[in-house]
């Protein structure tokens, strides 16, 4: 593992770093609204280090926090989940084999699958994927726990605007792919999606309809192929 570590330059190594960061900001957030709606301090630290999926961990704590049933959130919380599925289809070489691909597939997230497609080497890609994976799995609980503290403390944690933190650094690290115009095509069409499906979806599931805009990647790339090949 330190081998692939070495693969890393600074500049890398600061932006993971600054994104585990983040990370554990937003686990303030996380665990003090986790606390504040009546759940033990033990409990999104659990979650944190268990789960390790922001967004279907606050789905799950707002559903049974508005009095809905563990199984509906474990289900809401599954299908949140499932954008996982073409996130592996992405990174299926940088998770290893055997008991490191078991830990590789829990350490699975945004950030982490962002960063590893953003390298042109897989000794790069597998760096980037492991040095944020294990970065967030410590940042996320240790930030869970301190937010336990503060859930205490402030009533209203919804005033540190600690939640804007998240999208802030996930659309930091994508604007650079997109100057390439298909993707930037693609992205805005399932942003569209994603908008229209507000309307009717709940919380966390327009981002999946969303996914329903990729195939126009291909679509896109082969006219920008065939218009550069006249």
């Amino acid at each position: 593992m330190r081998s692939l570590w070495r693969t890393l330059d600074r500049g890398l190594l600061r932006d993971i770093a600054l994104v585990c960061l983040a990370v554990g900001v937003i686990g303030l957030s996380y665990g003090a609204v986790a606390v504040t709606s009546g759940f033990a301090w033990w409990f999104p630290v659990l979650m944190g280090a268990l789960v390790l999926a922001a967004s279907s961990e606050f789905l799950f704590i707002g559903i049974i926090a508005a009095g809905g049933s563990p199984i509906a959130a474990l289900l809401a919380g599954l299908l949140v989940n499932a954008r996982h599925l073409p996130f592996g289809l992405a990174v299926p070489d940088v998770l290893g084999r055997g008991w490191r691909r078991m830990l590789g597939t829990h350490l699975m997230n945004d950030e982490t699958v962002v960063f590893a497609i953003a390298q042109d080497e897989l000794s790069s890609k597998r760096a980037a994927y492991w040095t944020c994976g294990l970065g967030i799995l410590l940042c996320w609980p240790v930030g869970a726990a301190l937010g336990a503290l503060l859930g205490s403390v402030v009533e209203d944690t919804a005033t540190l605007g600690l939640d804007a933190m998240f999208p802030a650094v996930i659309l930091a690290l994508i604007l650079p792919a997109l100057k390439d115009r298909a993707l930037r095509r693609t992205a805005l069409a399932g942003i569209a999606l994603a908008l229209a499906a507000t309307t009717f979806l709940p919380t966390g599931l327009p981002v999946l309809a969303a996914l329903a805009a990729l195939p126009l990647f291909t679509v896109f790339t082969a006219k920008a192929t065939e218009g550069a090949a006249r």
